[in-house]
């Protein structure tokens, strides 16, 4: 029977997680599990009976788990971000810090991804210009490379990992370059190649472990807390710039053509990896903020995806299929199931089902219904006109998004009536992560020679 630890939510989520952890070991049954966490809670009461506080009697009695030594440092190194680490790791560091936390590392990284991206220029090119077009089809080689060397630099990754990592980026240069891509064929490469990439960032991010369907989850996470710090830097940059703006202006100098070719996208590009690196050295900042940001937004897109569906059985409409329309209605699709895994990523596996589960399963049917109108349009101007670029870049996406969400709803459905694990939902979305990358890559590699280049 486990000794009650009456103390707030602080300790038990400490404890919490310590289980989740140890519930993942293959060689730890339940009933073992049940009696080392008995055990840590009796060391816990122990250690606060003699005057030690929360943080300091869970740092201790995790260091005390005897045989567990080996688990308590895995344990460590994966929630690096946590109080005790310096403890559990003691042993190993001495409280030392490794040359690649160092942010000068960080920093020579988005250095070389901002001059990456202003170096065409020493070719005659310019974004701005003529050759806006070749820019947009490259942006996503100009900067996600650094960003994936950076990974491999943290991860100690060499020989044939850094190698496999390359192949990816130099398919990605030939297929955006050496074809001769116009209209449709060009704007579907500027779209599904930094997806194809952003792949291969996650492979270096894991370190090579792809394999694994928890550090795919990691790698989702860590999407949507990149995502994140990047939008705060992003406003923090824009109106860094707006003030410089102004106060040159106010003393007779004009430093827009300044701020707007060099500062602006030296910022943007920079701020990739510098977004990266705050991701890795304030993650509990993160941690915190994202049950807070999905359950904020996830009932908000759910209200907008029914009412979305709503207003599309009151007027008997259909969607329209014009190009930039099927763009925009992927974009927003794509947009809410990142929303979708990432709520997903944040949410603890262990608790049991609540409300918000409930709001996740009423998105998932909201964008199911939508996908499914979406697909039904798609195919019938297919059948009227025929197949074009545009129209079978999204049907195909379509068809992924519809098997996704379909099995997605029937999963989450099963665990709300406590038929299935919430684990199955986070193994079938990394198991389907894969899709989108391949799907991404077709389009780049085969829809140009297919429909003319055009």
């Amino acid at each position: 029977m486990q000794t009650e630890v009456p103390d707030g939510p602080g300790l038990e989520s400490q404890i919490g997680r310590w289980r989740q952890f140890l519930d993942r070991r293959q060689a730890v049954g339940t009933t073992d599990g049940d009696e080392l966490e008995s055990h840590l809670r009796d060391q816990v009461a122990e250690l606060k009976e003699v005057g030690l506080s929360d943080d300091e009697a869970f740092l201790v009695a995790v260091k005390r788990m005897g045989d567990l030594d080996g688990l308590t440092r895995e344990f460590a190194r994966e929630h690096s971000d946590r109080l005790w680490k310096q403890l559990v790791l003691a042993g190993d560091q001495a409280g030392t810090r490794r040359a690649t936390d160092s942010p000068v590392g960080m920093l020579a990284f988005a250095v070389a991804a901002a001059i990456s991206f202003k170096l065409p220029l020493a070719f005659g090119m310019d974004f701005a210009g003529d050759d806006a077009e070749l820019y947009a089809r490259n942006l996503s080689l100009l900067v996600l490379p650094f960003l994936a060397g950076y990974f491999a630099w943290r991860r100690s990754l060499h020989g044939l990992q850094l190698l496999g990592l390359a192949v990816p980026f130099g398919i990605g240069a030939v297929f955006a370059n050496v074809y001769p891509l116009t209209g449709d064929a060009a704007v579907l490469t500027v779209i599904h190649l930094p997806i194809a990439l952003w792949l291969v960032v996650g492979v270096a991010y894991l370190g090579g472990d792809w394999r694994s369907s928890r550090r795919r989850m990691d790698f989702v996470r860590f999407t949507g807390e990149w995502f994140i710090y990047y939008v705060l830097i992003a406003l923090g940059g824009g109106v860094l710039i707006l003030f410089t703006a102004a106060t040159f202006e106010a003393v007779g100098i004009d430093a827009i053509e300044f701020l707007q070719s060099w500062v602006l996208p030296g910022g943007a590009t920079g701020a990739v990896i510098v977004a990266a690196w705050l991701v890795e050295a304030k993650q509990s900042v993160i941690e915190n903020m994202a049950p807070v940001l999905t359950r904020v937004f996830t009932p908000l897109f759910a209200v907008m995806l029914l009412a979305s569906v709503a207003a599309l059985v009151w007027t008997g409409n259909g969607v329209d299929v014009d190009r930039d329309v099927l763009i925009l209605f992927d974009l927003l699709l794509i947009l809410v199931l990142g929303l979708l895994l990432y709520s997903i990523s944040a949410r603890d596996s262990r608790a049991q089902p609540n409300v918000m589960d409930a709001v996740q399963l009423l998105l998932v049917v909201s964008m199911l219904v939508l996908d499914l109108v979406a697909l039904s349009a798609i195919a019938s101007r297919i059948s009227e006109f025929g197949f074009s670029p545009n129209k079978t870049a999204a049907l195909g996406l379509n068809i992924i998004l519809a098997i996704n969400l379909a099995w997605s709803g029937w999963l989450a459905l099963g665990f709300l009536r406590r038929r299935k694990p919430f684990a199955v939902i986070e193994h079938w979305q990394t198991a389907y992560i894969p899709v989108y990358g391949l799907w991404a890559a077709i389009v780049v590699i085969a829809f140009p020679p297919i429909f003319g280049f055009s």
